[in-house]
């Protein structure tokens, strides 16, 4: 791993730690938990009521996504889910409620400080299907062909590897799994430096891929009906969107990375959201 990389890797780690330090630390007042400081375009207020109403109220005072990733999986009884980047555990919790007991809910993250919340989250809710793991998205701990549903929140921008992210959702998906994400997706017409122009790395502006980038990224992994659709605006020509693509039930000829592949190439960001 390149020393920028590791750099921003730390940066993001850091910011992480702070929000859960934050949500921790407010849930112990007598106010309870305050949610972090973030715009409209990010943040609980894209869940609605009713499932913010569900959870505990640190679950929620930590989300910093920038959609509702469980609204766009189509999630049913019974299936198996992994989260990349889980944080505090809001999509972890509702996915788990909407799978049910034949079903699971995983929540991968790199940061001890979120994985300790959403742990305290787990027993608050008291979710017995949910199983916190830490680790980068670049290299998810779990085996292959064991996940029906891959979601994510606004993580993988963060990502400075983002093939192996790709080649890793699609390794552990078993054949006819899905993902549905929420993440934030440039105009095509705009190059790097013009993405950095419009906000900082950590913030889930720079790092953002083109929306032909994104096609291309989850083709050459070997995802099949692949969609996206922008939701709102972030900033000027940066779009929060949904990302939908399936793994084909048989093989397609894309060999994707293995752990070791990405591992070797170097690895960044298993973040919890913006």
């Amino acid at each position: 791993m390149s020393n920028h990389s590791n750099d921003l890797r730390e940066t993001v780690r850091e910011r992480y730690a702070a929000a859960a330090v934050q949500v921790t630390e407010g849930g112990t007042a007598c106010c309870g938990p305050q949610s972090i400081e973030v715009d409209e375009n990010f943040g609980s207020t894209l869940y609605a009521p009713a499932e913010r109403d569900a959870l505990p109220a640190e679950a929620v005072a930590a989300s910093l996504g920038c959609g509702n990733p469980t609204a766009v999986a189509d999630l049913h009884e019974g299936d198996r889910v992994l989260d990349l980047g889980s944080g505090g555990g809001i999509d972890v919790l509702l996915s788990a409620r909407r799978v049910g007991p034949t079903g699971k809910a995983y929540g991968l993250d790199m940061t001890e400080e979120m994985l300790a919340l959403a742990l305290a989250n787990r027993k608050k809710a008291g979710a017995t299907n949910v199983e916190f793991l830490k680790g980068t998205i670049e290299a998810i701990p779990l085996p292959a062909n064991t996940i029906d549903v891959v979601i994510s929140n606004c993580v993988i921008n963060l990502s400075t590897d983002k093939p192996a992210v790709f080649a890793e959702m699609f390794r552990v998906l078993a054949p006819g799994g899905r993902i549905g994400i929420s993440d934030v997706v440039a105009d095509d017409q705009l190059g790097p430096d013009q993405r950095a122009e419009r906000g900082d790395y950590v913030g889930c502006i720079a790092g953002a891929l083109s929306f032909t980038e994104y096609r291309e990224g989850l083709a050459a992994a070997g995802f099949t009906n692949i969609e996206l659709t922008p939701t709102h605006a972030v900033a000027d020509g940066m779009h929060s969107a949904t990302v939908r693509a399936v793994k084909p039930t048989t093989p397609t000829g894309t060999t994707a990375r293995t752990p070791a592949d990405a591992a070797s190439s170097g690895a960044c960001c298993g973040g919890s959201g913006c």
